[in-house]
């Protein structure tokens, strides 16, 4: 991971451009999630609607990961190597993706139903989803990361769900992972730097339904849920400008 570097202005409009067509890149994919298609398919439609528009897939590649999509199905949390499996009614998937524009880097991921899913999953998916905001809301001038840790946590935790540990949010924009880290729980052992305006974070909440506890597939890559339970993931480019939270993972 590569050290803090603050943005400016003008490179954080960069960096918009990046995490907007990367958005766009999330519609796009999302409007083919139905039963029968697989990962591997989802896979080639983000491809070719980021080169068609003159990006790069910042994940391909990436320490020899070899999807433009991270595709996370039912009980895997993050990582997911797209293939031969095909989406059934009742699945849900996370869709990570990043975006190479011009030279600057964005992260985002969305948790997607698949069909009908069980009311306990949909909770878990708007949770999941809500605490993301809520951590966003955090990140200003005159706080600290861990602040955004905090307000992640608080959210979730009535809740009973899983809060994944073993990774975390992180810095973006020059490269696709930097300084500082800022996990989804209260972590005093993490560095608790100070939040400044240029700063630029992918904020990326993942939660299981159950036990916090994670595993690594054999495949070295498929992060899942070591009980099996369903897991969720919602991430948002996000920058410090005039103080203030601004989202750039949005069309």
């Amino acid at each position: 991971m590569t050290k803090l570097r603050l943005k400016s202005k003008n490179e954080i409009k960069k960096i918009k451009a990046s995490a907007s067509l990367l958005a766009l890149t999330l519609l796009e994919v999302e409007r083919n999630i139905i039963p029968g298609i697989s990962t591997k398919e989802l896979d080639l439609i983000a491809y070719d609607f980021i080169i068609k528009n003159g990006a790069k897939p910042a994940f391909k590649g990436y320490r020899g990961f070899k999807g433009t999509i991270c595709a996370s199905v039912n009980e895997e949390v993050i990582h997911g190597i797209p293939g031969k499996r095909k989406l059934a009614d009742g699945d849900i998937i996370s869709i990570d993706c990043g975006v190479i524009l011009d030279g600057f880097y964005s992260d985002m991921a969305k948790t997607f139903k698949v069909g009908n899913v069980d009311s306990s999953i949909d909770k878990l998916l708007e949770v999941t989803n809500t605490s993301l905001y809520k951590g966003i809301a955090e990140m200003k001038v005159g706080n600290r990361i861990l602040d955004i840790s905090k307000a992640i946590e608080s959210y979730i935790k009535p809740f009973g769900f899983g809060i994944v540990r073993e990774y975390t949010g992180h810095g973006v924009g020059f490269q696709l992972h930097e300084e500082p880290s800022v996990p989804n729980y209260y972590a005093p052992f993490f560095k608790n730097i100070r939040i400044q305006e240029g700063m630029v974070l992918a904020i990326e909440p993942m939660v299981n339904l159950k036990g916090h506890e994670v595993s690594i597939k054999s495949d070295g890559w498929t992060v899942f849920a070591s009980d099996l339970s369903y897991s969720a993931h919602f991430e948002h480019t996000v920058a410090v400008v005039d103080g203030l939270p601004l989202i750039l993972s949005e069309v």
